[in-house]
């Protein structure tokens, strides 16, 4: 276990945001949990349990204690089909995918190069391209930050949503999450109709992808739209693509019929939030040294220089014109501090 006070928070999180934290400790055994919980005073709160640090904007120093998992290992059972991939919470996602794709395991290959640690995916049901990690999720394991007690969370419980789960909400800060354990096919189905997955499938004359194939195009369009957060400071997408009403929806696209939608159920649709602030005229444009980058308009960059409060003042500001113009609130998908 490492444990630092007035720890630089710089290199723990993708926006590049050059901000410290009282204390810092990162964990490399799940059994190193328990007694650090029953030794915390008062002192050390509030707590914030980070990851990779891709879904975070801190807006100035943490008075407080940073937690991290380094927790590391993965083991593997097969039944009926399936196998069960015990993962430990400090693994980088992408490793994760990757390893599965190579021993033929599937599930996961849609959600191939998102940033961020295995921990982070059981909180944030990660999900793309028509793939949210909710559905491959078998269990979690986690230290209840109360009692110092080891508990096993089936995935039913975690009360999963888009984008969403109770870890966000009425769990936050109250599990530190050790291991997450995925439920992968032996068979792969592979999921090629959504974003532009099958256009560049035809465009490679492929026309039944093996999942290294799927993750190499899958790999292609992200890196075509997103940022290299060491060379612009970026947190991915930003803000989560609004769940409006049937009648809402029916209401805008009679303004603008082109509009992309995506049906929820038969009295939802779900409305890419990039577009919409596209419409607002935000794509490409900067706001002192934060910006919104020029190829997709989810993702807010630091241009240089900027500070966590810079990047929330063009949030808010985003957000407002989305609300003015559209009559749809926006919410952030990203943790911010």
């Amino acid at each position: 276990m490492k444990d630092f006070t007035h720890y630089s928070l710089l290199d723990h999180n993708t926006f590049g945001i050059d901000v410290t934290c009282r204390r810092f400790v990162e964990f490399e055994k799940a059994s190193e949990v328990t007694p650090f919980v029953c030794s915390l005073s008062e002192e050390d709160k509030p707590l914030l349990m980070i990851g990779a640090g891709s879904n975070l904007l801190l807006t100035g120093d943490f008075e407080g204690t940073v937690l991290h998992s380094a927790i590391k290992g993965v083991e593997s059972t097969t039944e009926d089909g399936h196998v069960l991939l015990r993962c430990g919470s400090g693994e980088t996602w992408d490793d994760i995918v990757s390893f599965c794709v190579d021993h033929g395991w599937y599930g996961l290959e849609n959600l191939s190069h998102i940033p961020g640690e295995v921990g982070a995916s059981a909180i944030q049901n990660i999900g793309a391209y028509g793939a949210e990690v909710k559905n491959a999720i078998w269990n979690v394991e986690a230290v209840d930050m109360e009692t110092g007690v080891m508990v096993n969370i089936d995935q039913k419980d975690c009360g999963y949503g888009y984008r969403d789960s109770r870890f966000k909400h009425e769990w936050k800060n109250k599990y530190f999450i050790t291991a997450v354990t995925y439920r992968l096919s032996e068979n792969f189905t592979p999921v090629v109709d959504y974003g532009n997955i099958r256009q560049r499938l035809e465009e490679l004359g492929i026309t039944k992808p093996s999942a290294q194939q799927l993750r190499e195009v899958v790999i292609g369009i992200r890196d075509s739209k997103l940022p290299d957060p060491k060379i612009e400071g970026n947190a991915g997408s930003f803000f989560v693509n609004p769940v409006v009403s049937r009648e809402k929806f029916l209401q805008i696209q009679k303004d603008y019929p082109d509009m992309p939608h995506y049906p929820v159920d038969e009295r939802h649709e779900k409305i890419p939030a990039g577009w919409l602030i596209e419409q607002c005229g935000w794509k490409g444009k900067t706001l002192g040294r934060a910006g919104v980058h020029d190829k997709q308009a989810l993702v807010l960059v630091n241009k240089g220089g900027a500070t966590g409060d810079e990047i929330l003042r063009l949030c808010e500001k985003v957000k407002a014109d989305v609300l003015e113009r559209f009559g749809i609130e926006i919410s952030s998908e990203v943790n911010i501090i």
